[in-house]
């Protein structure tokens, strides 16, 4: 049953949290909510789109969980050469940039979050697994149709969720 879903729960895992290892975590994690919490399952509602709400939920509960070193904790560590050397070497992407980055992702995450389940798994389908939506349609076994509408709605939502001038 999960054959063909596990691997994009792991790749959907992997985009959020952009490492390999963290991502089998964050799949891992999902599997076991799955299990767990089965007997919620509304069985008049999509299996898919459930499971792909709870990876969502599961990957932003991570990204919030997930320890930024604070730039002050440097200086006690200075003398700890086995800790400075495991501090990442970022030469090819400022400081700044990877904040301001980080900062619009997680925006983008908790805007997303924020939509009603139907439209944010197909915009994480698409984008984050890089699906098409014919592709999106055959696994959620919706119409073409109903893919694309539902996409189109939710980038509208996402737009004023994140623009509210606009």
């Amino acid at each position: 049953m999960f054959g063909d879903i596990l691997p994009l729960i792991y790749n959907f895992s992997r985009r959020y949290s952009g490492d390999p290892d963290n991502a089998s975590d964050i799949a891992q994690e999902v599997f076991v909510k799955v299990w767990k919490n089965l007997k919620k399952f509304n069985t008049s509602k999509n299996f898919r789109v459930w499971l792909f709400t709870i990876a969502k939920n599961t990957a932003l509960d991570w990204l919030k969980k997930k320890n930024i070193l604070p730039f002050s904790l440097l200086k006690e560590y200075q003398k700890d050469e086995e800790f400075l050397e495991n501090i990442p070497d970022s030469k090819q992407i400022s400081m700044i940039d990877r904040t301001y980055s980080s900062s619009l992702s997680q925006n983008l995450a908790l805007a997303i979050e924020k939509l009603p389940a139907k439209y944010s798994v197909v915009i994480d389908l698409y984008h984050n697994s890089g699906l098409n939506f014919r592709q999106i349609a055959g696994f959620l076994k919706e119409p073409l149709n109903t893919v694309k509408s539902r996409y189109r709605r939710g980038l509208i939502s996402l737009r004023k969720k994140l623009s509210p001038d606009l």
